[in-house]
């Protein structure tokens, strides 16, 4: 008989959820070494003899009393959604941390299965864990996997089909039946009132005297109910010498001490730990943030140099040929035609698709440190810098993530647990570098840095790579302020674990860096595309005028912004329209210049090099750079803060930051070029 229904993945953060979640519905999402890659729910189904299941993946959580917003989503579906089958993934090799959260979910009683994950990293460190044991001592199914490898994947799913059919009896601990007799008096008026059913109104009572969140909102205007609850946990308080949370707290971890001792076997670890000996050089106190800078350095270099230069010229000459080739089959068509095929697809979205190798080899090298554990010891190291301004450690894990999208590294802070924090790290992750600024800062720097060097290092990756420390030292430096002035709270701590070295395997690496770069192609064909278009009607009309000139609607429209950016020493319409139309979308900024100046991007730099000189180009990167995110962005930011408000706020001062930081580089540098 064909079953539908839902498992849910749950547990610690970097416990392979999302492996097992890829590995069980064939998806790709985003697997990364490091903690808080998943900051919000994932979908997918499996067929699996006869019956279609439904597979949720939730961000990590460290226990069930939630605090930041990824965790809260977690928690909340769990206690809301109330899943058919939970799978509780676990770090092998981390099995005491892991097992807390473990413990809470057999306390909700819920239909538990516990998978054991990365079990072959367990016995490369000489653990051995007794699975048998375990289950029976928990009174759940546990079952072994290595979800990189698939193995595990097919019983996991068999065990999940059975457990559908009949769940698990998990053991109550002790402790855990002693808080419920204690309760009872609570319980029962929960019943009374409605608020939960007999079967639940223990586990809610118990939650209540522990004081967590989800139970707190059921009784939110029940004054009697709340007064009960506090007079019960002082009652409990009074009897046991602790808070109910904490005495549960401690329980709880005297149970899990009880089960390692029964259930693991060490062995004498490998004396020489890998992971140890990198982490003495990557985490030092004076190597690991000069290391950190360096090798930031070396990715913009290799991008540029590599996937620039040498595999983006290749591109560039098939672009060549294809504008010939389709301007000698244009030669009797209507001049219009061919200038829209010639102007705005070759030159305009032609110019940003050039740029696709160059982000292939960006992608690739950021995969492998996110894939190796590298960027989780990058935010550690971080941390000491965002601690010096006063501003939490994980701050530092959005503008990593940040460097990628300025989307994903907004979306990165629902992992802050403070609004304050939270706000500061939505509000200066679009000062951030980001892969949409990337061609921009490509084009300009092959047109006017290209072949010059200083000493052995190419300027034009050092151009490149000063813009990334730019957007750092600014948005370090606005979060200085925020907090100090719009967002005084109190101090908040950064813990962060930090996971295991991993050799990343070539089809994980190719996967992320398709999956990244198809979104830079998909958004030239569609975004990109009707930008041109629109910027290209604009450009040929009103009828009679010559196409692209000033004297067209988009020429008298950049003339009236122009003024505005002279002293910035890019003055011109051109320019101001491509500004503008980059706040839709950065790459857009190439677009509207092959567009413009009627030339793809093979010609676009000689092009540019007639109305900028280097100084005006390096300003013009800075504008880039710090002015209006995209649209894209500003939308999150909208959905982030829910606020009008902080998203206008996040626009205009971003504006004007930008504008004055390009008009003192241009003026000041004026002075001594």
């Amino acid at each position: 008989m064909k079953k539908n229904f839902t498992i849910a993945l749950v547990g610690n953060p970097n416990c392979g959820k999302t492996s097992i979640f890829n590995a069980l519905t064939g998806s790709r999402q985003h697997v990364g070494n490091w903690p808080g890659v998943t900051v919000e729910k994932k979908e997918g189904t499996v067929r699996f003899n006869g019956d279609e299941i439904s597979v949720i993946d939730l961000p990590g959580a460290y226990s069930l009393s939630a605090s930041s917003e990824d965790e809260i989503v977690a928690v909340n579906y769990i206690l809301q959604e109330k899943p058919d089958v939970v799978v509780n993934v676990i770090d092998s090799a981390n099995l005491e941390r892991n097992l807390y959260f473990t413990l809470q979910l057999i306390e909700m009683d819920t239909n538990v299965i516990i998978a054991l994950n990365m079990t072959d990293e367990a016995v490369k460190k000489n653990i051995f864990i007794n699975t048998a044991k375990l289950g029976d001592v928990l009174g759940v199914p546990v079952v072994t996997t290595v979800a990189t490898k698939n193995k595990g994947i097919q019983e996991l799913l068999e065990t999940s089909a059975a457990m559908k059919v009949k769940p698990s009896r998990p053991v109550q601990p002790d402790y855990w039946q002693t808080m419920n007799r204690e309760s009872g008096a609570l319980a029962e008026a929960l019943a009374q009132a409605g608020i939960a059913g007999k079967e639940s109104a223990n586990l809610v009572a118990v939650r209540l005297l522990e004081d967590e969140a989800f139970a707190r909102t059921q009784i939110a205007g029940c004054p009697t109910l709340e007064k009960l609850a506090d007079k019960e946990k002082d009652r409990i308080t009074s009897r046991f010498g602790l808070e109910p949370g904490i005495y549960l707290a401690d329980q709880r971890y005297i149970f899990i001490g009880q089960i390692i001792r029964d259930c693991v076997r060490r062995e004498t670890p490998p004396q020489r730990d890998l992971t140890e000996m990198i982490d003495r050089v990557v985490t030092n106190k004076w190597i690991g943030i000069p290391l950190f800078f360096v090798i930031m350095f070396l990715l913009y270099q290799i991008t540029m140099g590599l996937g620039n230069n040498v595999l983006g010229g290749y591109v560039d000459s098939a672009f060549g040929i294809l504008g010939r080739y389709v301007s000698g089959l244009l030669v009797n068509a209507p001049v219009l035609a061919q200038s829209f095929v010639s102007d705005a697809l070759i030159g305009g979205v032609g110019s940003v698709l050039v740029f696709v190798p160059m982000m292939f080899t960006m992608y690739f090298l950021i995969s492998f440190l996110e894939d190796s554990g590298y960027m989780a010891r990058a935010a550690y190291v971080m941390d000491r810098l965002m601690n010096a301004v006063g501003l939490h450690g994980k701050t530092a894990v959005a503008m990593i993530v940040g460097s990628g999208c300025n989307v994903a590294g907004i979306m990165s802070t629902r992992t802050l647990d403070s609004r304050k924090d939270r706000m500061i790290g939505i509000l200066i992750s679009p000062f951030i570098s980001c892969s949409a600024r990337l061609p921009v800062y490509a084009l300009f720097a092959g047109a006017f840095f290209r072949g010059k060097t200083i000493g052995i290092i190419p300027l034009a990756g050092l151009v490149i790579f000063s813009l990334y420390l730019l957007g750092i030292m600014v948005a370090v430096a606005a979060g200085k302020i925020l907090s100090e002035t719009l967002f005084k709270q109190e101090k908040s701590y950064f813990v962060m674990e930090l996971p295991p070295y991993r050799l990343p395997t070539l089809k994980s690496l190719m996967r992320h860096m398709w999956k990244k770069t198809e979104s830079f192609v998909r958004k030239a064909g569609t975004v990109i595309l009707a930008i041109v278009i629109l910027i290209w009607i604009l450009s040929v009309f009103p009828v009679g005028v010559e196409p692209g000139s000033a004297e067209s609607f988009l020429g008298k429209l950049g003339a009236v912004i122009a003024p505005i950016l002279s002293p910035a020493g890019f003055g011109s319409w051109q320019a101001s329209v491509a500004l503008l139309v980059g706040i839709g979308a950065k790459e857009a900024i190439i677009a509207t210049f092959g567009l413009v100046y009627g030339t793809g991007e093979g010609m676009l730099g000689a092009v540019l090099a007639q109305h900028f000189t280097p100084l005006s180009a390096y300003a013009f990167m800075v504008m880039t750079l710090l002015y209006s995110p995209c649209a894209a962005t500003i939308g999150i930011i909208k959905k982030e803060t829910n606020s009008n408000k902080w998203t206008l706020f996040s626009v205009l001062y971003s504006l004007i930051i930008g504008w004055i930081a390009a008009v003192l580089i241009f003026q000041l540098g004026s002075l001594f070029i």
